[in-house]
C-alpha cells in the first residue's frame, strides 16, 4: 500500500509530477498564431503529424494541448499560442493536471474564462 488515498504513487513520485513544465509570465505575451496552417517545431511535435489547420477548432485545441503538454521555453509559448485563444480553450483542453494547476493559479481568468488584458 502506497499510503495515498487514491492508492497510487504519491505525489512527486511520477516523472510528470516534476517535469519542468513551461508557463509564460503573462498572457500579454503570447503572440502565436492565430489563422492558416502551421508546422509546429520537431521539439515541440515529435509524432510525425505536426502540422496543424488552425481553422479546425480540433487541431487548433490539439496543438494549444501539445505545445503546454512539450513546451521547455517561455520563447515556445509566446511563439505558438495566442493569449486570447488559450483562455477561449482552457475548458476544452485535454492536460495533464500538473499543467492545468500550474498555469490556473498564475493566470485565474483561464478557470474563468474572462480575459483580463493588462
Amino acid at each position: 500500500m502506497s499510503g495515498s488515498s487514491s492508492g497510487g504513487p504519491p505525489p512527486g513520485s511520477r516523472y510528470a509530477d516534476v517535469r519542468p513544465y513551461a508557463v509564460a509570465d503573462s498572457l500579454d505575451d503570447l503572440h502565436g498564431p492565430t489563422a492558416g496552417v502551421v508546422v509546429l517545431d520537431r521539439w515541440l511535435d515529435w509524432s510525425g503529424s505536426g502540422r496543424y489547420d488552425l481553422a479546425s477548432q480540433g487541431r487548433l485545441a490539439r496543438m494549444y494541448e501539445t505545445v503546454l503538454r512539450e513546451a521547455s521555453k517561455k520563447a515556445d509559448l509566446s511563439w505558438w499560442l495566442d493569449g486570447r485563444t488559450l483562455v477561449r480553450l482552457w475548458r476544452e483542453l485535454v492536460l495533464p493536471p500538473q499543467v492545468r494547476s500550474r498555469w490556473e493559479a498564475r493566470f485565474p481568468e483561464l478557470a474563468s474564462g474572462h480575459w483580463s488584458a493588462a
